[in-house]
């Protein structure tokens, strides 16, 4: 497999133009080889991770998290990442959390997205949902609201999209203290490995590699 064409097609998915100025996405570590055999494809690079490349002969790592930090022991494997840009892109992190959750947004903006339901749905019922894919999810519902109707999501840390959207409740990860505290709507911290999980998936389905693609066995650092 040629290494630029599978980049080629994330890119054309997530423009790396697209991505935000302090991001870091794009190559990461670029060996000479063209060619690789096969791509573990991750949520975050880390020891752990390259560890998991190598004992499955992979000769390459594409991840959402982007490196602000290269070990030099990790320079012996190509590795590539789409961060932002994905996060942005349609079908990206949010919306594939959206869609997991058997919701449909109605709403875009560049980070966040807008669900209005048909009906409303207590707070309860959306708490349910969520533990599905969260079952250590933490809340705050300052305002004792009951019913919803309207639902902010962003992947990732999103607190401080909170107060930008007029919505019934909030969906994020990475809840800050001072933030929970003046918030007006409901507001569920999934956690941020939770929110962006099916990531890996993502950029795996779009370079359409399927076998000789490795989806990551990776866990949140909490207990």
């Amino acid at each position: 497999m040629n290494k630029y064409e599978i980049v080629k097609k994330i890119e054309q998915f997530a423009p790396l133009e697209t991505q935000e100025k302090w991001d870091c996405s794009g190559w990461v570590v670029e060996l000479k080889e063209q060619n690789v055999h096969k791509i573990l494809f991750a949520l975050t690079v880390t020891d752990k991770i390259v560890q998991q490349a190598r004992e499955k002969k992979c000769d390459m790592i594409i991840s959402h998290h982007p490196l602000f930090y290269i070990p030099l022991e990790w320079k012996d494997i190509n590795i590539y990442c789409a961060h932002t840009n994905l996060d942005k892109a349609d079908g990206g992190t949010t919306d594939t959390l959206i869609k997991k959750l058997g919701f449909v947004k109605t709403e875009s903006y560049e980070f966040v997205r807008i669900v209005k339901l048909d009906a409303p749905i207590t707070i309860e019922e959306l708490r349910q949902e969520l533990l599905k894919i969260s079952p250590k999810l933490r809340y705050i519902n300052n305002y004792q609201k009951t019913t919803i109707q309207t639902i902010g999501f962003c992947a990732g840390s999103g607190s401080e999209f909170i107060n930008e959207y007029k919505t019934d409740a909030f969906v994020t990860g990475d809840l800050k203290f001072h933030t929970a505290l003046d918030c007006k709507q409901a507001v569920f911290d999934i956690g941020h490995f939770e929110s962006e999980i099916f990531a890996p998936e993502i950029l795996k389905n779009v370079t359409g590699i399927e076998d000789k693609g490795i989806i990551a066995d990776e866990k949140s650092p909490f207990i």
